[in-house]
């Protein structure tokens, strides 16, 4: 007999249990949360993009005032102790927190706190702080956990000096120097915020290059930027073992090297949180990084039991999960307008940040389609010149004989909000998707969407050049 019962059990509360609870109560749907946390908003909440994302704008802040004459005619630089950066975020997740608890209450959606875990396809066990148990039986279930950091046997974490991207928010002194193990889009922005308040970083990076998934003139112009705040990066290096004592952390490569810090923060891949929720009960497995498989609807193997998020591997994005979880919620309801997550603009804060949509160069020259390239630099843009924020570029991947836009990179400060205007157009279907809109249309002035007008421009003034050059050599 249970306790509660439910149409929806959402278990976990961050942006993609959230998207799918709210979007089922609309639809008519009683709806429950789970979640271990008292306070809902889930790791990306009270661990990961919110408290991340405002330490980087606290430090990006010192980082101006420094680096600005006006403010260097009164006065010497100004530095501030990584917690004291740490305590602009508590405000935010206060905030956050706030809205998502009246959210939920206002669309009467109840939360349980708790420990989630299946003990058949319709009924799981919520075990309390308190350690009793809960039966909650729900016609579908939603595993929206989100993900942790990967933690190597052979490390010790419980050392004073050794962090993870989840214990690094507590850390309660600023390191002098700092070696950051994982250079992927966590361990490059923890490099910006860390060199930003003046720390000394070794980024180590088991691959060729920076985020090879990005364009490669993104990733080198991120490997020049992060060079010139004084990061050191270390390239095609592993780890062979982490000696730890009282002054910080050693950290030995498998090439020889040996680095020395005050601190060690681990970066190296992420796994699901399923560990707990009694997979096995209902027939579910995850795989080797504790991640669930599903079909385009977000269904597990299980029908009445759907995944999104992190706990799904791609594309581990706060935004694109919130719309997979609305989306999964569609499916339940039997909606016709049901939006699937395909192509999603990712955004990166390091420092400068970098943002990006669809093809990128690699690509498009594997798949051998004609495109041309259109640059605006922002150091040429009137915004960019009053705002100091010159370093940057947009640019356009367009097709050579459609004009369809393709792919839009975006390297530089407020790129995550630049690209939305790009991606906008780049949706629209057939021959609304052109780079030519971005000369038909009027922007206000000065602002930084006039890269789009030079950027096409250049790019349009480059496909008219081949084109004459072409019908000349006909002639």
């Amino acid at each position: 007999m249970a306790d509660y019962s439910y149409d929806l059990v959402v278990i976990g509360s961050g942006p993609a249990g959230e998207g799918a609870a709210i979007n089922a109560v609309k639809q008519g749907l009683k709806v429950a949360v789970v979640d271990e946390r008292a306070l809902p908003g889930g790791n990306c909440t009270h661990l990961g993009t919110i408290p991340s994302k405002a330490l980087r704008h606290s430090v990006r802040r010192m980082m101006q005032y420094n680096n600005m004459p006006l403010f260097r005619s009164i006065g010497e630089p100004r530095w501030f102790s990584f917690p004291e950066m740490m305590k602009a975020a508590d405000d935010v997740i206060t905030k956050q927190v706030e809205g998502r608890t009246k959210g939920y209450a206002r669309n009467r959606v109840r939360l349980h706190i708790g420990r989630a875990s299946f003990t058949a396809k319709h009924q799981i066990s919520v075990t309390g702080q308190d350690g009793k148990n809960v039966a909650i039986d729900s016609k579908f279930f939603l595993i929206a956990t989100g993900s942790s950091p990967y933690r190597p046997d052979d490390i010790n974490f419980d050392h004073s000096c050794v962090f993870d991207s989840d214990t690094i928010l507590s850390m309660d002194s600023s390191p002098r120097n700092i070696i950051i193990y994982g250079a992927g889009v966590i361990g490059c922005e923890y490099a910006s915020i860390f060199s930003g308040l003046d720390t000394r970083v070794d980024l180590v990076n088991t691959r060729e290059w920076l985020m090879s998934f990005l364009d490669d003139e993104i990733s080198d112009a991120l490997s020049y930027h992060l060079r010139d705040l004084n990061v050191m990066v270390r390239h095609n290096e592993e780890y062979e073992r982490v000696m730890t004592n009282d002054t910080g952390v050693t950290l030995e490569l498998k090439s020889g090297k040996r680095i020395h810090a005050e601190a060690l923060l681990w970066c190296n891949g992420r796994s699901g949180n399923t560990k707990s929720l009694g997979l096995a009960n209902i027939g579910l497995e995850a795989d080797e990084r504790g991640q669930l498989s599903v079909n385009e609807d977000y269904q597990t193997s299980v029908p009445n039991v759907y995944a999104v998020g992190d706990v799904i591997g791609w594309p581990s994005l706060a935004g694109a999960a919130y719309d997979q979880g609305r989306a999964a919620a569609s499916h339940m309801c039997a909606m016709e307008d049901q939006h699937r997550v395909n192509d999603v603009a990712t955004g990166i804060w390091t420092i400068p940040e970098i943002s990006f949509v669809g093809k990128n160069e690699s690509e498009l020259t594997e798949q051998k389609i004609p495109y041309e390239i259109g640059r605006a630099y922002f150091k040429d843009t009137a915004r960019a010149q009053i705002s100091g924020e010159e370093v940057g570029m947009l640019k356009i991947l367009f097709h050579q004989d459609t004009l369809e836009i393709l792919g839009i990179h975006c390297f530089g400060a407020e790129a995550a909000e630049i690209i939305h205007i790009g991606q906008a157009i780049m949706n629209q279907q057939g021959e609304a998707n052109t780079i030519k809109y971005f000369l038909s249309t009027t922007f206000n002035y000065p602002t930084m969407a006039e890269a789009y007008r030079i950027a096409s421009m250049n790019g349009l003034n480059r496909v008219r050049r081949e084109h004459r050059h072409f019908d000349e050599k006909q002639r």
